[in-house]
């Protein structure tokens, strides 16, 4: 995937739920404070998420552990099919960190071969870290998304002040990915 096309899928992407939020602060609020104990949402990120890393893993050509790549490939299916079983509070935070983990990962290994032909690769670089480090903080404390999401959301103010300021990085992502990153 080229570097314009994930910078355009990204912004656009985070820009929705910005204008939702905008336009219907409240029920964006509802929605949101929702999300860490939402099963069926939970569910739906950690097989996102396992099926990613599995497709990950197959690619990655691992001579060392070649002979033991199946067995691999079944016990991390498994980890993550029985996560959804077994570990349900905070489903949906967990499967999150996961997806943003993956998704730091996708756009570094985006970025990095073109470090060198504008300094705005660094803003997808620096986002990446951000999704890196919030991934592995909500692993570790899942609930600490749901006290993120209570204090973003605390008053209307907040959420259309956080959601102004979201919806102006995203579209500058676009932008990036329309005009410098055109040929990247």
């Amino acid at each position: 995937m080229s570097l314009s096309l994930l910078s355009i899928l990204l912004g656009v992407g985070m820009s929705v739920p910005q204008v939702y939020a905008l336009t219907k602060p409240a029920h964006f609020t509802a929605a949101a404070r929702r999300l860490p104990r939402n099963l069926p949402a939970g569910i739906a990120l950690m097989l996102l998420g396992t099926a990613w890393f599995l497709w990950i893993v197959n690619a990655e050509p691992i001579a060392d552990f070649s002979a033991y790549k199946p067995m691999m490939m079944i016990a991390f299916a498994a980890v993550g099919l029985l996560t959804c079983v077994f570990v349900q509070d905070f489903l949906a935070a967990r499967g999150l960190a996961v997806v943003l983990l993956l998704l730091g990962k996708l756009l570094v290994d985006t970025g990095r071969p073109h470090l060198g032909q504008s300094v705005f690769v660094l803003v997808i670089q620096a986002w990446a870290y951000v999704f890196i480090i919030a991934g592995i903080w909500f692993t570790i404390t899942p609930w600490k998304l749901r006290d993120f999401i209570e204090f973003a959301t605390a008053t209307e103010n907040r959420i259309r002040l956080g959601s102004a300021a979201r919806l102006a990085f995203a579209l500058f992502i676009v932008a990036l990915g329309l005009t410098v990153f055109r040929q990247m």
